[in-house]
């Protein structure tokens, strides 16, 4: 017997080995395992939701770049167009002045020959009035031509005090 136990001993101890790596890999393993993949698949997921949010993180900040720029660009060109129409409208300002400026001006000498003219015609008038007055006084009397020029150059003296 003592043969026996010799080999049951180990043959005991293989299988209660085996026996012992089929419970644990039942009960202990799998479920283990089952967690080391969860926990795997878990921190997969978590590395692509990380790079996808880096990815849409640098492709937004690539975005606003982008609105930053245009939005520069947009703000040159409102201060370049109200350059160009504030140029333009003081060229139009300036021209608008020079016409009515001209306008001022033709109508002052418009209105200094109306007024050129009517000291003509009134001067005309008077100039022939004292000349029929002077007729009439000649005609009245009869005098020598001494006497005709005095009376002339009175009434010039009159006519000259009066214009």
């Amino acid at each position: 017997m003592p043969e026996t136990l010799t080999l049951v001993d180990p043959l005991f101890s293989i299988v209660t080995f085996i026996i012992l790596l089929l419970l644990l890999r039942k009960f202990a393993w799998g479920p283990m395992m089952n967690m080391m993949q969860e926990r795997e698949e878990k921190i997969a997921d978590d590395i692509d939701t990380a790079e996808n949010n880096r990815l849409e993180s640098e492709k937004y900040l690539e975005q606003q770049k982008l609105e930053v720029d245009r939005a520069r660009e947009e703000a040159q060109s409102i201060i370049e167009s109200a350059k160009k129409t504030g140029e333009q409208q003081g060229r139009e300002i300036v021209e608008q002045s020079r016409r009515e400026s001209e306008q001022v001006k033709e109508n002052a000498l418009a209105q200094i020959q109306n007024e050129k003219e009517q000291a003509i015609a009134e001067l005309r008038e008077q100039v022939s009035t004292l000349s029929v007055m002077i007729a009439t006084k000649i005609i009245e009397k009869e005098l020598d031509e001494a006497e005709q020029e005095k009376l002339i150059e009175e009434y010039l003296q009159e006519a000259g005090g009066n214009l």
